[in-house]
């Protein structure tokens, strides 16, 4: 491994903030003696690649500029390997960040502590969640109502930005329905569950601040599984705004769950993994602890 730092970019991220990190990040990493390089991807499949090259190099630590969308592709380039992952948080959302105590839309700041922290430490080890095919997440797995709103919002062309799935949300919630699931945890029996969602969380939040699971941590190798079970839909309306705050698991529709390895199935269900798509369920999730040393995270 190298004093090099590999910058992973992506130049669309927060309508440009993206590229405008770059400059602000590499004056402070290079001001603190690192020699520092940038990767930039055709498309997602292109800059995975590129990243997993960078990190195959012997880079010093992989620094991934923009939001989870990037970060999704960087966790997936160093997880598992002793490359660290540095997060420059510019995106729209910053869920990762925000999880764990980084700076964010403050590229200066998130270079600083960076830096300090491949001087003193080298990273804090945290877990991540794995998927059968070899998909890591660092946030939350959702399925259910949350993926259809998902699904809606990407299909949409406008608006731009958070306000295309909030529209999403609200067009869900008009044909809202249950899913009937197919849960297991660890070696436990299967359980039939109809839900309108459930979320497995390494991380606490997701959609830009949503904290669904609000008491997840991402070191004691255990996913948080929220389980939201049949509700009206003014119920859900109610209740809706308190995942923001975290304090909707006090509802009796809402029942926490604890598993190092999730098996979702349901029929006609897709999943998402840190807001990219995994595909139709089933899907089994578990917890890899310690499979990335994050820089700077608290």
């Amino acid at each position: 491994m190298t004093a090099d730092i590999t910058l992973f970019v992506n130049p669309a991220a927060g309508r440009g903030r993206g590229v405008r990190a770059v400059g602000p990040a590499a004056r402070v990493l290079r001001d603190a003696g690192y020699a520092v390089r940038t990767v930039l991807g055709t498309d997602a499949a292109d800059a995975l690649r590129r990243a997993r090259e960078a990190v195959a190099g012997g880079a010093g630590a992989l620094v991934a500029v923009g939001g989870d969308g990037l970060v999704s592709l960087a966790l997936r380039a160093v997880a598992g390997t002793e490359v660290p992952l540095g997060v420059v948080a510019v995106g729209t959302g910053n869920d990762y960040a925000r999880a764990n105590g980084l700076p964010v839309r403050d590229p200066a700041a998130a270079a600083r502590l960076i830096a300090r922290s491949l001087k003193e430490d080298g990273g804090r080890p945290l877990d991540l969640g794995r998927t059968g095919d070899g998909t890591y997440f660092g946030t939350v797995l959702a399925s259910g109502l949350d993926s259809r709103v998902n699904d809606r919002g990407n299909r949409m062309r406008l608006p731009v930005g958070g306000l295309r799935y909030d529209l999403a949300l609200v067009a869900e919630l008009a044909a809202l329905r249950t899913v009937p699931y197919r849960l297991r945890l660890d070696d436990g029996p299967v359980r039939e569950v109809e839900a309108t969602l459930i979320a497995v969380g390494n991380g606490s939040s997701y959609g830009g601040g949503m904290r669904i699971c609000p008491g997840a941590r991402a070191d004691d190798g255990l996913f948080d599984v929220t389980v939201v079970g049949p509700c009206r839909r003014g119920t859900l309306l109610r209740v809706f705004p308190r995942v923001y705050r975290g304090t909707h698991l006090s509802h009796p529709a809402v029942s926490v769950l604890r598993a190092a390895r999730v098996t979702l199935e349901a029929p006609g269900a897709t999943g998402y993994a840190d807001g990219e798509p995994l595909g139709p369920l089933p899907v089994t999730a578990e917890t890899v602890p310690g499979a990335v040393r994050l820089l700077g995270a608290r």
